[in-house]
């Protein structure tokens, strides 16, 4: 049977906030989702250099409360409420090297930055979903939540892991409210900060970056497919999820890793 949907227009009249949505797979979210016709708010701690954004931008450190509650402000005051948001910031900071290393300094910012970001802006907002019984949430996690490596990740791993079991315990609060929760976990994706670490891995392994990439493919068991994904491919299964064709998906945990995790 042919489909009548129209994917250029199936979020029109929609309002998306994408966080940490200037650049890497934030960027491709926000460019996504304006494709499809929604109107489109990203935010990050720093305006973007370049201005070719196709967004509206608001400035927020969303680990300081009070940025979360101008953000808020702004929205209500322009946009009224949001219909999607994707809870895109988040980041490795700490150190590798395993728990020796790792002070009470670096789980704190780890868990500030890759769960309690995404909790804080979740609870502010939701009240208004809640209200007209309609919504998307989508927090990007990470394969690392699932697959932890210690030498490498140990602390964003672990916050990673914290957020897959909020979201699947939010998801399950508010399936009755017409709203649902969706946790995106991609593999290594080629964005800067990807790149970076590669480059700071190959430094102090004494490999150059092409062998230090296939190292760091070899430590978590290789992936089949033989490549990074691109951020554009992580947005395209997001642009997806928040679509009316995911109407009765919620609850679930999407890997987008390029079959890297070893196991169902």
């Amino acid at each position: 049977m042919k489909s009548n949907l129209n994917y250029n227009t199936e979020l029109e009249g929609k309002i998306a906030l994408v966080t940490g949505g200037t650049k890497g797979i934030g960027k491709a979210i926000a460019e996504n989702l304006s494709q499809a016709g929604s109107t489109v708010i990203v935010t990050a701690r720093n305006r973007p250099e370049s201005e070719d954004l196709n967004a509206h931008f608001i400035a927020a450190d969303l680990t300081v409360a009070n940025d979360v509650l101008k953000l808020e402000k702004e929205i209500a005051e322009k946009f009224g409420t949001v219909d999607i948001l994707i809870n895109n910031v988040g980041g490795l900071k700490a150190p590798g090297g395993g728990y020796k290393v790792l002070t009470d300094s670096h789980w704190e910012n780890e868990l500030q930055l890759n769960l309690l970001s995404a909790i804080r802006l979740d609870r502010t907002l939701l009240p208004k979903m809640q209200e007209k019984k309609s919504g998307v949430i989508i927090h990007i996690s990470s394969v690392a939540g699932k697959q932890a490596l210690w030498n490498l990740n140990l602390a964003y791993a672990v916050s990673k892991a914290a957020l897959n079991t909020y979201s699947k315990a939010l998801s399950t609060e508010l399936a009755a409210d017409g709203i649902r929760v969706i946790t995106v976990a991609p593999g290594g994706t080629k964005t800067a900060p990807m790149l970076k670490f590669v480059e700071d891995f190959a430094f102090s392994s004494g490999l150059d970056i092409e062998n230090a990439e296939k190292e760091l493919m070899n430590q978590i068991g290789g992936v089949p497919m033989g490549r990074m994904a691109k951020p554009e491919e992580v947005a395209d299964l997001v642009g997806f999820l928040v679509s009316p064709r995911a109407a009765y998906l919620t609850g679930s945990i999407y890997a987008i890793d390029g079959g890297s995790l070893p196991f169902v």
